[in-house]
């Protein structure tokens, strides 16, 4: 069977904004310091650009649908979306960038754990929804793929991984990872096989030889 390329570059697409939060979850520190707010503070500038990237991903999946499923992950994956961007932004970026430009031996200010509070608040509150939007993406791709849906339910255990450990090494990490290759996996799955983002299949899966 020949590879079909298109389908395999949007499924790449659409695990690469996973496998490059796994790979930024390698290098983000265990916990903020001095020695580690310049890097902290890069990861997430770097992270700020690609985590809504995941939840666009998530989106592609029931592009084109406009039936009560669609929505909810649309709902969740938004809500993941702006919640995570603000935990990046304020414990990620304010905390390091803050905890950098005071240096070395200078105590923590309660400023900077007031940032973490509030962050970690809206962390919650996107991880929550990322679970919930893969959980939608899983059971409606098994409703309309089936057994070929399998390989997607790495995302779950992927979404869960990400709620207790963030994108921290290892398992922050491998969560992202999860959550890609899951993404991945359904992406390929519905366009290899050839079926629309409504469960039906396409037309060009439905030719016979000689018809156009």
């Amino acid at each position: 069977m020949a590879l079909d390329r298109p389908a395999a570059a949007r499924a790449v697409g659409a695990a690469l904004p996973g496998l490059a939060l796994a790979a930024a979850g390698l290098a983000h520190p265990h916990s903020l310091n001095a020695t580690s707010a310049e890097r902290w503070t890069q990861v997430h500038l770097v992270g700020l650009f690609v985590f809504p990237l995941l939840a666009l991903a998530l989106v592609w999946l029931v592009r084109g649908r406009t039936d009560l499923v669609a929505w909810v992950v649309r709902l969740t994956a938004y809500v993941y979306a702006t919640a995570y961007s603000a935990l990046d932004v304020i414990s990620g970026i304010g905390a390091g960038y803050v905890t950098w430009r005071l240096g070395d031996g200078v105590p923590r200010p309660d400023e900077v754990r007031f940032l973490f509070s509030i962050g970690g608040r809206m962390g919650e509150v996107g991880s929550w929804a990322l679970l919930a939007c893969t959980v939608v993406v899983v059971l409606d791709a098994a409703r309309r793929l089936g057994v070929a849906a399998l390989p997607g339910v790495l995302m779950v255990p992927g979404a869960w991984l990400v709620h207790t450990d963030h994108i921290f090494s290892p398992y922050g990490a491998l969560g992202m990872l999860l959550v890609g290759l899951g993404t991945g996996a359904l992406a390929w799955r519905a366009l290899a096989g050839g079926v629309s983002p409504q469960g039906r299949p396409r037309r060009s899966a439905t030719r016979g030889p000689g018809r156009r």
